[in-house]
């Protein structure tokens, strides 16, 4: 089965570098995906999703190395030349292989690199293929490779963006409420909070009136939608490099909106209010606002970080298109 995947990579890779592929890096990546889509049987979105989840872990992580190659997967010494093996370097397939490592020669010059884009995607692809082509063994796969059932979640929501879309270019953002509306805001990320006992305050008030339209920052999936005794009705949501982007205090939600819906950036979510600070239903124990947080997954657990920055360069941004 091994000399068949090789034999089946030779018939599909020439035998040349990426380097001279495309200079526009998602040109570059599609390419490699649908390379290991036509190897592998696979469709390119889930190569895409692993893909995409991997780089953003790597910029959140330091102790991970981070991506420097079109492919942003980073498979361990030890995974990638076998756990028993002693040459945790190791580069030659044929040895890999006998020692269990999942590492092969997906460019067709003799050497099992790690480092190399397309034995790295490759490499994986083989491994995804080991469990089945069908969605249920592939997350299955994705199971045994990360034993963590919140990444294999946030990685089947990218391949469902992905799939949705059809492109790789989904990164643009938006400003939550529209130009048109009354608002105001400040950094207010850090200060302390009392209700319910001591804490921080994690995310950016942002004032306007009841009513006042809440837009998805982001291309994402609903993850959350519902009632909390601190953010009232309030809605989570995921974008494509890890981010959860919260929306608490609303007044209501958009027609059709529901955990697992697909959003985009200045789509409708729901309505700014006050609502919190005790059991559903409680209202009106603040001014109206809308409390938005983002929180960073980096593959073991998640944290807040200040919005504000991101807030102001939105608004910016939506100010200079309108000019």
């Amino acid at each position: 089965m091994k000399t068949l995947w090789c034999i089946i990579i030779f018939l599909f890779i020439p035998f040349q570098s990426f380097a001279a592929a495309p200079n526009d890096l998602y040109d570059q990546r599609m390419e490699l995906y649908k390379k290991a889509e036509a190897i592998s049987l696979i469709p390119w979105y889930y190569f895409a999703a692993v893909d995409q989840y991997e780089r953003s872990i790597r910029q959140a992580r330091r102790d991970l190395p981070k991506p420097t190659g079109v492919i942003g997967i980073y498979i361990p010494p030890e995974r990638w030349a076998g756990p028993l093996n002693q040459n945790k370097e190791d580069q030659n397939p044929f040895t890999i292989s006998q020692f269990g490592g999942i590492g092969i020669d997906g460019n067709g010059d003799g050497i099992a690199d790690r480092t190399n884009d397309e034995d790295v995607l490759f490499a994986f692809a083989r491994f995804l293929r080991s469990y089945g082509t069908d969605h249920t063994h592939i997350k299955m796969a994705l199971w045994d490779y990360y034993e963590r059932s919140k990444t294999v979640d946030i990685i089947l929501g990218k391949v469902k963006l992905y799939k949705h879309f059809g492109t790789l270019q989904l990164d643009q953002y938006a400003f939550p409420i529209p130009r048109r509306f009354e608002y105001s805001y400040r950094s207010t990320w850090g200060d302390a909070r009392g209700w319910g006992g001591r804490r921080i305050h994690e995310g950016t008030d942002i004032f306007a009136h009841y009513g006042t339209p809440v837009r998805s920052t982001c291309y994402g999936i609903v993850e959350l939608k519902g009632w909390n005794k601190y953010g009232g009705w309030r809605i989570g949501i995921r974008d494509i490099n890890n981010t959860y982007h919260y929306f608490a205090h609303l007044n209501g939600f958009a027609n059709g909106l529901e955990e697992g819906t697909i959003v985009e950036p200045g789509m409708l979510i729901g309505s700014v209010g006050s609502s919190g600070y005790g059991p559903p239903g409680t209202s009106g124990k603040f001014p109206p606002h809308l409390h938005y947080g983002m929180y960073k997954d980096n593959g073991y657990t998640e944290w807040s970080f200040d919005p504000y920055p991101y807030l102001k360069q939105w608004e910016r941004q939506e100010r200079m298109k309108k000019r």
